[in-house]
């Protein structure tokens, strides 16, 4: 991802983006997108995703059976930092990468599958990428 170039006023026009921050790449490790991974609590979110595109009018996609898909998903949070956090998942349940990664389901069952997969030296491996994060 990318930061808005400098110059550019955000916030209603509150905050102009300076240059130490402008244009500048950063890999938080995430989509930011809502998704359902299992563990969901039900909550509705009554918004649309954007995928970075303005709207100006009400989408064709509000509309309440749309709205209730979102009810089990969750947003998904930047891994940047995470080798900090004592709780993980959105519900702070899980105290260890591995849990964290085998307790999603939903859409993550295959990516559960693809760690289950790995060797031990290659989950032991990416297990040590996100304590480095």
């Amino acid at each position: 991802m990318a930061t808005a170039a400098a110059g550019t006023k955000v916030n209603g026009g509150a905050f102009t983006i300076p240059a130490a921050i402008g244009n500048k790449t950063f890999h938080p490790f995430s989509d930011f997108l809502l998704h359902d991974v299992g563990t969901g609590d039900g909550i509705l979110i009554p918004i649309v995703e954007h995928y970075g595109r303005a709207t100006r009018q009400m989408p064709r996609e509000c509309t309440p059976e749309n709205f209730q898909r979102t009810r089990n998903r969750i947003r998904t949070a930047p891994l940047w930092g995470v080798r900090l956090r004592t709780r993980l998942m959105h519900d702070g349940t899980s105290v260890t990468f591995r849990d964290a990664i085998l307790r999603h389901a939903g859409e993550a069952e295959q990516a559960i599958r693809a760690f289950r997969k790995l060797a031990p030296k290659e989950q032991d491996a990416l297990l040590e990428f996100l304590r480095s994060l």
